[in-house]
């Protein structure tokens, strides 16, 4: 089969496509106008001046947070081997095997409010105020009375009614 080339429309534009037979496969390539190509100068970041201080400061940098010793266990990419071992036995029509999950550690739960109150109780003991921590009062619900249910009632329905027109077409 010989190249070919003709115009496909998606809705509101028109494309230049090229039809090319590879094989058993024919391959869409679409086409962009001259407008639709940015020039690669565009991309480029602005230059910058940089001082051998600067240099070297960023390589110091780097290699104090290079680690040399990425070897053990935490470090060792479980979930790939778990993917690889699922995808090799449904290449080979059998069940995946069934892996262990991870032993959780049994996190410490921390009482908030508790922690802040420390904070500030070491906070005043080290300005030397005292360091007498209350708690805060717990909140109770209001009741709405009648009269504050009318009032809302009220100024709901005088929302809906303001007295202004709707513009006609």
């Amino acid at each position: 089969m010989s190249q070919s080339s003709e115009v496909h429309r998606e809705p509101g534009r028109e494309r230049l496509g090229l039809l090319r037979v590879r094989d058993d496969v024919i391959a869409l390539h679409a086409m962009r106008w001259p407008d639709e190509i940015r020039s690669p100068e565009e991309l480029l970041p602005p230059p910058v001046e940089l001082s051998d201080e600067e240099i070297d400061g960023a390589l110091a940098l780097m290699a104090s947070m290079t680690r040399e010793d990425l070897e053990g266990e935490e470090f060792q990419d479980t979930y790939t081997e778990a993917l690889g071992q699922i995808i090799e036995a449904k290449r080979e029509d059998r069940e995946p095997p069934k892996l262990q999950e991870p032993e959780s550690k049994p996190g410490q739960i921390v009482d908030l409010m508790a922690a802040l109150n420390e904070s500030v109780q070491q906070a005043r003991a080290a300005r030397g105020e005292d360091a007498d921590v209350h708690e805060l009062p717990k909140k109770t619900a209001k009741k709405t009375t009648k009269k504050a249910a009318k009032k809302a009632a009220k100024k709901a329905a005088a929302k809906k009614t303001s007295g202004r027109r709707p513009r006609s077409a």
